[in-house]
C-alpha cells in the first residue's frame, strides 16, 4: 500500500506528531503527501534499508488517513465501491483492495479491517488510505454511502514497526502479541489511550502498523527507539524496501489510469466478486480477467550500473516503445538496479529482453517476476 502525491501547491505544509522528534534525531525533510517528512537519518538511506531487513525500522505513516466506518450492513455496501472480499472477512482481519471509479480505474488502494461491533446489527470497519489521496477518499466513501457513519481519526498517528525483529521488539510491550496473524487486528490500552495494531506493512518484511493518539505518539516512538533493535527510517528507504517487495505506490504505479488486473492485483479479488461483481467498473474489470488486460506492470532487472527513473520509456531491443517505469531506483539488498512499470500484454512474459531509456541511453533489461527480494511476511 502507497502514500503519494508531492506537495505540488503553495499551502503550509502539515506536521505529523512525530515532527520535532524527527528534527531531533537529524531527519532530513522534505514534503510530502502535504506534509513534511523525513526522507533519511544521518546513517542514510541505504543504511537504513539494510537495518530494516535484518532487525527493525520505525516509521512515521501519520500523514495517512484513518477512519472508523459504521452502520448496518457495512460490508455489503462498501463493497459497491471496492472490488475486494469484504462479507467473509472476519472480526479482527484486514484485508488490502482498491477504491474503484465507474471504470474500473483506481482512486485509491487501502487497508479495511473488521472490528467488533459495539452494539447488534452495527458493523464497524478501520480504514487506512493514502495521504495525497485521504480528504478525496473519505468525500468519496460519504457521498456514495450516505447512510453509514464515516468518523475520520484526525486526532491519531500512525507507526510502522518492520523487519524480522520487530515481533520480539513488540512481544516485549505487548505479550503475547507474538501469536497474530499476518493481516490481522488486535487492541491494546496504554497510558495514552487505546492502540491499534494490524500484522502488516510495506516493507515484504514481518512488521506492525500501530494506531496510537497524537498526544501520546512522540512517547511511544521514543519507547520503541530505545529497544536495541530499533532505529528510525525514513521515506527514501520506505520506497526502496517497497520496491524490492514488488508493492505498488499510489499516484506511481497505480492511478486513475490503471484497473487492478493492469496493476497484477488480480489476487486481491475474491472469486465471488469476479463472478458477481457489484464494484464500479466490474464489466471491464471481468473482460479484463477473462481476456487478459491490454498492458500489465512488470519487473524489470536492468543491466549495468544505471538506474532508471519514473517516466522512462521501456522499448524492444530494437527501439520500439511498448511502456513506461513507473518506479525504479537501486536495490541495497540486491546491490544492483532494479524497476517497475507497464508494457504491453505481448512483453510483460517473465524472460522478455526489453530496453530502458536512461539519459538518451538504450539500457538492456529483461522482464523478472516480482517480487525482486523475497517477502518474508509472518504467515503462522
Amino acid at each position: 500500500m502507497s502514500n503519494a502525491h508531492d506537495h505540488a501547491d503553495s499551502s503550509p505544509l502539515l506536521r505529523t506528531p512525530l515532527h520535532a522528534l524527527h528534527v531531533e534525531l537529524g531527519a532530513r525533510m522534505v514534503p510530502f503527501g502535504g506534509y513534511d517528512m523525513p526522507v533519511q537519518y544521518p546513517k542514510g538511506i541505504i543504511a537504513e534499508h539494510l537495518h530494516t531487513r535484518a532487525a527493525a525500522g520505525l516509521f512515521d505513516v501519520s500523514h495517512m488517513g484513518q477512519a472508523i466506518l459504521a452502520g448496518p450492513n457495512v460490508a455489503a455496501q462498501l463493497e459497491r465501491l471496492v472490488p475486494g472480499e469484504l462479507r467473509d472477512l472476519a472480526e479482527h482481519r484486514t484485508r488490502y483492495t482498491q477504491l474503484l471509479d465507474d471504470n474500473g480505474n483506481i482512486l485509491d488502494d487501502l487497508m479495511v479491517t473488521r472490528l467488533p461491533p459495539v452494539k447488534p446489527g452495527i458493523e464497524r470497519f478501520f480504514l487506512v488510505v493514502n495521504a495525497g489521496t485521504k480528504t478525496a477518499d473519505f468525500a468519496h466513501i460519504a457521498a456514495r454511502l450516505p447512510e453509514l457513519e464515516l468518523m475520520p481519526l484526525a486526532d491519531r498517528a500512525l507507526l510502522a514497526l518492520q523487519g524480522p525483529q520487530a515481533v520480539s521488539v513488540m512481544a516485549r510491550l505487548f505479550p503475547g502479541i507474538e501469536q497474530m496473524k499476518f493481516m490481522s487486528f488486535g487492541a491494546a490500552d496504554s497510558k495514552g489511550g487505546p492502540i491499534f495494531i494490524t500484522r502488516s506493512g510495506y516493507t515484504g518484511e514481518d512488521g506492525f502498523e500501530i494506531s496510537v493518539q497524537d498526544s501520546a505518539a512522540a512517547a511511544f516512538a521514543r519507547l520503541l527507539l530505545d529497544q536495541p533493535e530499533v532505529q528510525p527510517i525514513g521515506l527514501g528507504a520506505r520506497d526502496s524496501l517497497r520496491l524490492e517487495a514488488g508493492l505498488c505506490l499510489y499516484g506511481h504505479d497505480i492511478d486513475t489510469t490503471t484497473t487492478p488486473i493492469e496493476a497484477g492485483l488480480l489476487w486481491s479479488i475474491s472469486k465471488r466478486r469476479r463472478i458477481e461483481g457489484g464494484f464500479p467498473g466490474d464489466e471491464r474489470v471481468r473482460l479484463q480477467i477473462e481476456n487478459g488486460p491490454p498492458r500489465k506492470r512488470i519487473g524489470l532487472l536492468p543491466e549495468g550500473r544505471a538506474v532508471a527513473r519514473e517516466g522512462a520509456d521501456i522499448t524492444t531491443p530494437e527501439g520500439r516503445i511498448v511502456g513506461r517505469v513507473t518506479s525504479g531506483g537501486f536495490s541495497p539488498s540486491l546491490g544492483r538496479p532494479i524497476a517497475m512499470g507497464y508494457v504491453e500484454q505481448d512483453f510483460a512474459k517473465p524472460g522478455t529482453p526489453l530496453a530502458l531509456t536512461v539519459r538518451n541511453q538504450h539500457i538492456p533489461a529483461i522482464v523478472t517476476p516480482m517480487p525482486f527480494v523475497p517477502t518474508n511476511f509472518y504467515r503462522g
